[in-house]
């Protein structure tokens, strides 16, 4: 696992593309690789990771310490090579940025996903996070409304970590 690099970008952008195929049409898996611009990488590789191996990129998180305060720190994007997947590599990229983030002073960590995406929800329950209180429910779930534009609402996470 190593830092990630702004020279990542193109890389991870097609994982994203390829990875979700399975489960989106193509213009779907071009949509969601638009959530990774290579702003990200270009401002946030200190505090994103990559995994990889002698075929390339396998695994990686976009995430960052929050420039408006000192005790937050934010996953924004994880992505897991399917032939990974449910081997514990998600778990080693999030413990090793909660570690970074700790070291870093921070004290919480935040998320969030979609209300239809019920696999990163168990993810980090499981992951130790906890559900913002919404401003609705669906399913069971607090959900906040318009989140990320008209119709785009999300499940919020926050965890504790300690520095």
């Amino acid at each position: 696992m190593r830092r990630a690099d702004v020279s990542d970008h193109s890389a991870i952008v097609d994982r994203v593309q390829r990875w979700w195929g399975d489960s989106r049409t193509p213009a779907e898996a071009r949509e969601l690789s638009l959530l990774l611009p290579k702003l990200f990488l270009q401002f946030f590789s200190s505090t994103s990771l990559v995994l990889e191996d002698e075929t390339g990129i396998r695994a990686f998180l976009v995430g960052f310490h929050a420039p408006d305060n000192d005790t937050e720190a934010y996953i924004h994007f994880v992505g897991v090579d399917p032939e990974l997947r449910g081997q514990g590599t998600a778990r080693r990229l999030y413990t090793t940025f909660f570690q970074r983030a700790a070291e870093a002073g921070r004290t919480e960590v935040r998320a969030i996903t979609s209300p239809a995406n019920t696999g990163s929800i168990a993810f980090h329950r499981a992951m130790g996070f906890t559900l913002e209180t919404g401003d609705r429910t669906i399913d069971g779930l607090p959900v906040h409304g318009d989140y990320d534009g008209p119709g785009q609402d999300r499940v919020c996470f926050f965890r504790k970590i300690t520095p």
